[in-house]
């Protein structure tokens, strides 16, 4: 009788959760953000932007559509194009990143990332890659890349070789796809969601969103006029402002993400 009363305490213990093991919380929801507009300058309202990034004083920015697509080297106080050079007329450019005197641009189902000279923005290398290609950042030790899934790829910035993925998942475990132009900055991932005014943050180590931003908005009803999506966003090094734009929008706007409601 004592070892079946024992028996019965112990599964109502498990049972009332009292088994010695600690739930694991849930996880937080995001926290949700909206851009606070600082600042605007001209952007080039031929560029269907699909790689936006800061270095060195310099705004790099990669086009896209076949016959267009382009690496441009710009002045980001007044978004004059300072240099330029294009793609071979089939391929079709996507997102971009700086590594070291180098900067990385992939294409979208070409299967072809570009190694370029910084400098120059001439081509002096190439690497292959399966599936299609994205966005694209460096996050200091690597490069994260996106391919239109809730899957971003780590590879290795100097053979573009893959080391690994993680799923982009929001709080409630469900998959965030979609994922467009990456921007690296402070240990986290920005990546714009295709075809919305939402920007996301992401743990890449986890995977997990940890802010949504609403951008809303942004481009006035007036300027959108033969615009098309949200596309670009560089951080400004040295501060929590970044440079956001969209594909073949006339203006790029200085921002700082706030807490929304402020």
């Amino acid at each position: 009788m004592r070892a079946l009363l024992a028996a019965v305490i112990a599964v109502a213990a498990v049972a009332a959760g009292c088994s010695g093991a600690t739930p694991e919380p849930p996880p937080e929801a995001p926290t949700q953000l909206r851009a606070e507009v600082l600042d605007t300058t001209p952007h080039d309202a031929g560029a269907f932007t699909q790689g936006l990034e800061i270095d060195g004083g310099v705004l790099y920015e990669g086009t896209g559509l076949e016959g267009q697509s382009s690496m441009r080297a710009t002045d980001p106080d007044t978004g004059t194009v300072e240099k330029r050079t294009a793609l071979p007329k089939n391929m079709f450019g996507e997102g971009i990143t700086v590594v070291g005197d180098t900067i990385w641009q992939i294409t979208w189902q070409d299967g072809v990332a570009i190694k370029r000279e910084k400098t120059t923005l001439k081509e002096v290398g190439r690497a292959s890659y399966d599936g299609e290609g994205w966005g694209l950042c460096h996050d200091g030790n690597r490069l994260i890349m996106s391919d239109g899934t809730a899957t971003l790829t780590f590879r290795d910035p100097a053979t573009f070789k893959a080391t690994g993925t993680v799923q982009v998942k929001d709080a409630s475990g469900r998959p965030v796809d979609q994922l467009n132009e990456l921007e690296c900055v402070g240990g986290a991932v920005y990546a714009n969601v295709w075809q919305t005014d939402r920007i996301v943050r992401i743990d890449p180590g986890s995977g997990r969103v940890t802010a949504t931003i609403d951008l809303t908005g942004l481009l006035p009803a007036a300027d959108r006029e033969g615009a098309d999506v949200l596309n670009g966003i560089a951080a400004i090094p040295g501060s929590d402002e970044f440079l956001v734009t969209g594909k073949l929008w006339p203006t790029m706007f200085r921002v700082r993400f706030v807490t929304a409601g402020r």
